[in-house]
């Protein structure tokens, strides 16, 4: 059976896993040189596009502020176990800039003729953006949780 408690759970668990890829990924960015490839990047967009805002980071900095947001979004699982509707949408947001991170890099080691930074887990984050978007699409058409 079906139960709400039930997609609240698989929904709880999607969410945990794909904060789980994420923090695999920063790992996997941070042992292989995204910054290396990021802030070069950056900068000759600059050049073309100056007034688009696009940071360049430090190392210390660049890895800090992502383990706050893994830390952040990890702890939001809690709402998602517990099957809070308000999570649905986060659940879409977060899903979808995953599946456009995975594949931005997977596209970016096309366009650079070599394994870019942060494409080894690629995949898992693919698999898990894909995992809690079909998962919040179902926690919402149960209307579990408030």
């Amino acid at each position: 059976m079906n139960t709400p408690a039930n997609a609240a759970s698989r929904f709880g668990t999607a969410w945990l896993l794909l904060c789980a890829a994420l923090a695999l990924h920063v790992t996997d960015e941070a042992l292989t040189g995204f910054l290396d490839i990021y802030n070069p990047t950056v900068q000759a967009i600059r050049q073309r596009a100056p007034f688009l805002p696009l940071p360049t980071f430090t190392f210390r900095v660049w890895l800090t502020g992502l383990i706050v947001v893994v830390t952040l979004l990890s702890a939001l699982s809690v709402a998602a176990f517990r099957g809070k509707t308000w999570m649905v949408p986060l659940a879409y947001v977060f899903g979808f800039f995953m599946l456009l991170n995975g594949c931005a890099h997977i596209a970016g080691s096309f366009y650079l003729g070599r394994l870019a930074p942060g494409v080894y887990s690629s995949p898992l984050l693919l698999a898990g953006a894909i995992n809690l978007l079909v998962a919040a699409r179902r926690a919402r058409t149960q209307g579990s949780g408030s």
